[in-house]
């Protein structure tokens, strides 16, 4: 959605955002909206407390909020802030500060990402759901770091475009659907 608000990592929240559970929190809490830390730690096989700490350390850093309108003192309800988080890898090269939390989040991403393929590919899906989905790979596309840029720009104005309004009721027939896109450079293979 094209009026979502933008948050840029910076190396702060970067460092308190680059921890495998706390990834997998705001993910949760993403993709299947509030809970408390209770439920979460079900859900993840995870300690309560150690849940809420990192909890807490998320809305330290703004990642999530507080619903203070549900819940009581002694159960809290978080949700994911609504805004598009937009990491630059490059405004990390001269902080050497960073480069470990900036791996660590980048791992993480990656390791997340391949997760949800593979479920997604094992789960056994309605008859009208088979065979809409895709995993596509290109690998022989030749392009300057300016062709590279358009190319995402204009893959990321279609994916706005198709984003539902998150305050709208959503279609009875439609479902979570997965999307992700890796555009990258590679490495030049050895001609010899």
């Amino acid at each position: 959605m094209t009026d979502q608000p933008r948050r840029r990592i910076d190396a702060t929240s970067l460092r308190g955002l680059a921890h495998p559970l706390r990834m997998r929190l705001l993910d949760e809490l993403r993709a299947n909206g509030p809970a408390t830390s209770a439920r979460l730690a079900e859900r993840l096989g995870e300690n309560t407390g150690t849940v809420s700490w990192h909890l807490r350390h998320l809305a330290e850093h703004g990642f999530i909020e507080e619903e203070t309108d549900r819940g009581t003192r002694r159960e809290r309800w978080w949700r994911a802030v609504r805004s598009r988080n937009v990491l630059n890898t490059t405004d990390f090269d001269r902080d050497p500060a960073t480069k470990g939390a900036l791996d660590v989040y980048l791992g993480e991403m990656l390791r997340e990402q391949f997760r949800r393929v593979a479920d997604a590919m094992a789960a056994e899906l309605p008859e009208e759901w088979r065979g809409v989905g895709t995993v596509s790979g290109w690998s022989n596309l030749r392009l300057t770091p300016a062709q590279l840029r358009a190319l995402n720009a204009d893959l990321m104005a279609v994916i706005d475009r198709h984003t539902p309004d998150p305050d709208a009721e959503p279609d009875p027939a439609a479902r979570p659907v997965i999307l992700q896109i890796q555009s990258l450079p590679r490495k030049e293979s050895d001609p010899s």
